[in-house]
């Protein structure tokens, strides 16, 4: 545990703030010796605490398709550093807090980074970069450390629901598509399964 955090603890914090720096504790204890999955912290509330997050994602991942000539298959473009933001509303943890998970399109620099190609993160449309993290899910107790490590298995294509007209519905419709109709007949998600173990 860094120490910066041991200040922070020596704090006494309570309620809403106390959670916060539990949430960060976890974020920190699992991911900071991670090869896969880092973070950095954005915002800060008045109190010093996190309240935006980047995680970053070193995995090997499909971010595009490529429209092919021929044998009609748009095969799959892949990268291997994704970003994704986390803003912590006031309100958090309250169930009523809207957590925003959503995937950056450009660093804080404005050049264009991979975008995941996955069917439970929008890529097309409005709201691009939204995870659907399935909103059952969540609760006042629901970590987001644990919803940090199912966006990995995401990305790995460990977890994903493609199936349209089914629960929990696809938040991207093309990909869930593609997925169904061109990956997993052509065997892209095993691939990119072993390359990820």
């Amino acid at each position: 545990m860094s120490q910066e955090i041991e200040f922070y603890k020596n704090k006494n914090f309570k309620g809403s703030q106390l959670r916060l720096l539990d949430e960060w504790i976890a974020i920190d204890a699992r991911f900071q010796n991670k090869r896969d999955v880092n973070y950095i912290i954005r915002e800060r509330n008045g109190e010093g605490l996190p309240v935006v997050y980047e995680i970053i994602y070193n995995i090997h991942s499909f971010c595009d398709i490529l429209e092919e000539d021929g044998d009609g298959f748009q095969y799959p473009v892949y990268a291997d550093r994704f970003v994704m933001r986390i803003n912590i509303p006031n309100n958090f943890p309250s169930v009523e807090s809207k957590l925003v998970f959503r995937f950056l399109t450009e660093n804080i620099h404005g050049n264009k980074i991979p975008h995941p190609w996955h069917p439970n993160i929008r890529f097309f449309g409005d709201f691009v970069g939204r995870v659907c993290l399935n909103k059952d899910a969540f609760s006042s107790f629901t970590s987001l450390a644990l919803f940090i490590e199912r966006v990995a298995l995401y990305l790995k294509y460990e977890k994903y629901h493609a199936i349209i007209g089914e629960k929990p519905y696809p938040e991207d419709e093309k990909v869930a598509e593609w997925v169904v109709k061109q990956a997993e007949p052509k065997g892209w998600i095993e691939d990119l399964k072993s390359k990820n173990e």
